[in-house]
């Protein structure tokens, strides 16, 4: 039997109304049949099986509220009934039996029983091997049967599979609700599983490395509960085989050793556990800060957490780390000199090294090259297959020029001191985003694109504009979305948010869809010119060059410095001419070389 989790069932969604259950106990259900319909803040959404089976137990009733990532409903899909066979008709027998049962479940019955005969007679051994014997074996077994399966819910609208780039916990920890478990690789972006509930992890059903199928089992787990109910039974299972009359070949001074050292021991270890959950109370905070926490290495009880009832945020992390920053680089006088020493260590190895490498053979040198096959997968395949579809199916069209964007770098150095006050970092892409929002309105055909049929040209109500990101994942392009609705400050804060995304891998869905006109930043690497390849669906895009300080004549025929950066467009030559582009880059030009002008223009 199979707890169905309740998948994920929109962004931000923590709960749902059950509105309508579609199925009832007993019935037999087919893979993919909707089996309710539940009511979010958004919509009516149906849900469907993951897989066929027999509806075994409803756990909410209709007009209820469920949980995202808790049992709606329990199936039973036959794979137990085998286990079921084989664990309960024998352990009536002979305790000895069972424990050979559990222990090697692939033996048939006959090797079972024979198992079973040798086993009674070393008893001896069997019941002095403590929790490394028989206690442990049937209490692991025991563990799988009650375990629940965790199901893979939806990572993005059409995503079926994802593969498992890292798992943060093994198999046997014990975990908390909300802790992040494993990070998996969509074709768009590196995603967070974290737990349902709090609880024993049993096994996993993906090596890292392999693909995983949204809505099937993704590891195995117990919920502490049953846990917990497990060890009380196994204790009492273990003190009535001490006890047993056909363990009275065992010298009862050993058994009595053992026995009294085993639970002082479990007395000891109970004890530690109960100061420790009395001492620590779990601090509530989300899987983005307690992973911050973990790749620092911080204690959350070491920070005091500014959010509803005590919760740790993202910002006191931040605040804690900078605080233990300042008073590293506190350093004392006699520090001082254990400073300049360590300083001159390193000044020494450097040259070493430098000494070495300069000796260094040019065979010695090629070796450090190394011949390896890496595959291509995740977001750089994706980025691979689109590239190649959109070179081969689009006709691109051309078209370069220069912006002298002098008067807008001095806008922004007397603009840039209050955007920090306000924690925005402002770079020049905010007025470049908002200058092209401004020329779409002119020439909205460059924010269309071409039905699939080609028959059509579908103007878009709403101007989404998105930025290349080299990040460590490969190639991304979110977009900000409603550009010509937002303010300058507004499109900075929405850059600095998607970028940062963007590079540590972890963008949403959503800010991934939806864009209709690209900038690719090639100047921010240092490059001056490029051929940007179309982002589909989309019918154009622009590659910014770096900007440089250059020669140029003013109106009255001097020489003057000015601030020159290269643009190139590409244009969808099935619908935009090399005229339209023109104007379009000319008005867009305008717009970022007379600041003053597209102040006017807002609305």
């Amino acid at each position: 039997m199979n707890d169905f989790i309740l998948p994920d069932i929109g962004e931000g969604i923590v709960e749902c109304e059950l509105v309508k259950w579609l199925i009832k106990e007993g019935d037999v259900i087919e893979e993919d049949q909707p089996v309710a319909e539940v009511m979010t803040d958004k919509a009516l959404v149906e849900i469907p099986a993951p897989h066929a089976g027999t509806v075994v137990k409803l756990y909410c009733q209709e007009g209820e509220i469920a949980r995202v990532h808790a049992p709606l409903f329990a199936v039973d899909d036959g794979s137990d009934s085998n286990s079921d066979k084989t664990g309960h008709g024998e352990r009536e027998d002979d305790h000895a039996g069972d424990v050979m049962t559990v222990a090697a479940p692939a033996r048939s019955t006959a090797q079972t029983q024979s198992a079973a005969s040798q086993a009674t007679s070393s008893q001896s051994d069997v019941v002095l091997s403590g929790s490394n014997g028989a206690a442990t074996t049937p209490t692991a077994a025991a563990l799988e049967r009650r375990s629940r399966d965790f199901i893979l819910p939806d990572i993005g609208e059409g995503i079926v599979e994802c593969e498992v780039v890292t798992w943060h916990v093994a198999e046997g920890d014990t975990v908390e609700e909300d802790q992040t478990i494993v990070d998996v690789m969509t074709d768009k972006a590196l995603v967070e599983i974290t737990a349902s509930e709090p609880g024993r992890i049993v096994r996993f059903h993906y090596a890292q490395g392999e693909n995983a199928r949204v809505h099937t089992p993704l590891y195995a787990y117990v919920p502490d509960e049953e846990a917990e109910a497990e060890s009380a039974e196994s204790t009492e299972s273990a003190e009535s085989d001490v006890t047993a009359p056909e363990h009275k070949q065992v010298q009862p001074e050993r058994l009595a050793e053992h026995r009294q050292e085993g639970d002082d021991k479990s007395d000891d270890k109970s004890g530690q556990d109960g100061r420790h959950e009395e001492s620590r109370p779990r601090i509530p905070a989300t899987p983005a800060v307690r992973r911050l926490l973990r790749e620092h290495q911080l204690d959350i009880q070491a920070i005091a957490g500014s959010g509803r009832n005590g919760r740790v945020l993202k910002e006191d992390v931040l605040a804690y780390l900078k605080q233990s920053e300042a008073h590293e680089t506190d350093v004392t006088p006699d520090d001082s000199h254990k400073v300049g020493t360590a300083a001159e260590t390193d000044k020494a190895a450097v040259e070493a090294c430098a000494v070495v490498s300069d000796v260094a053979s040019d065979e010695e040198r090629s070796s450090r090259l190394e011949s390896k096959a890496v595959p291509l997968k995740g977001v750089a395949a994706v980025m691979a297959r689109r590239m190649v579809q959109a070179s081969t199916q689009i006709p691109h069209f051309h078209y370069g020029d220069e912006l002298d964007i002098t008067d807008l770098l001095a806008l922004r150095a007397r603009l840039k001191v209050r955007a920090e006050h306000q924690g925005i970092r402002l770079t020049l892409m905010p007025f470049i985003m908002k200058a092209m929002a401004l020329a779409v309105i002119e020439e909205p055909i460059l924010n269309a694109r071409l039905s699939e049929d080609e028959s059509e040209i579908l103007y878009q109500g709403t101007c989404n504009i998105g930025m290349a990101v080299d990040s460590a994942s490969g190639l991304m392009v979110p977009n900000v979305k409603g550009v010509e609705r937002l303010s300058i400050l507004e499109i900075a804060r929405e850059v600095g948010r998607l970028t940062e995304a963007a590079r540590s891998g972890r963008v949403a869905q959503a800010d991934l869809k939806g864009g209709t006109l690209s900038i690719s930043n090639i100047g921010a690497l240092g490059g001056t010119y490029a051929a940007p390849i179309i982002n589909q669906p989309e019918v154009a895009i622009v590659a910014l060059g770096r900007t440089q300080r250059l020669p140029r004549f003013d109106g009255e025929g001097n020489v003057c410095a000015r601030d020159i950066m290269t643009i190139t467009w590409a244009g969808d030559h099935r619908i935009i001419d090399g005229g339209t582009i023109a104007r379009f880059s000319n008005l867009w030009k305008h717009y970022l070389e007379h600041p003053d002008e597209m102040l006017l223009s807002l609305s």
